[in-house]
């Protein structure tokens, strides 16, 4: 004696539809972007050793939610910009080193207009930072 399935028929799916992928758990931690290499082809000595080290930190940075850095970064140069004393520098101060370590990190694939705003932007952290630190 066999039991009846007792269960609603099952429809065909659609013959355009896509197979839905087996569920899973979410990520805890967003996957590195696609790309050809993660160091600079050819690269010897100093920026080898540079990009070696800061592959770490790269990853790290990226596995935090996007927002963070940018909102830590404008907090501290905006206390840069209030702060007229020597804490005012010490607030720059990051911001100079972070840019000025993504210039250096991006500078190959840089065109001319990129080598010169990246400078630029250094250039104006450090008086910043140099007169709030009163040298300047």
């Amino acid at each position: 004696m066999t039991v009846a399935d007792t269960s609603k028929p099952r429809k065909s799916p659609h013959p355009l539809a896509k197979p839905r992928p087996p569920a899973r758990k979410p990520a805890a931690k967003r996957p590195l972007p696609a790309g050809e290499q993660f160091f600079t082809p050819g690269s010897t000595g100093f920026r080898r050793a540079v990009e070696q080290r800061s592959a770490t930190v790269l990853v790290f940075l990226h596995q935090l939610p996007r927002w963070v850095v940018p909102v830590l970064l404008v907090v501290l140069l905006l206390v840069g910009f209030a702060v007229a004393d020597w804490r005012g520098g010490l607030a720059v101060l990051p911001v100079f080193g972070f840019v000025a370590w993504l210039a250096y990190m991006s500078w190959p694939s840089l065109r001319p207009g990129g080598r010169l705003l990246r400078v630029a932007l250094g250039t104006f952290l450090l008086l910043v930072a140099l007169t709030r630190f009163g040298v300047i």
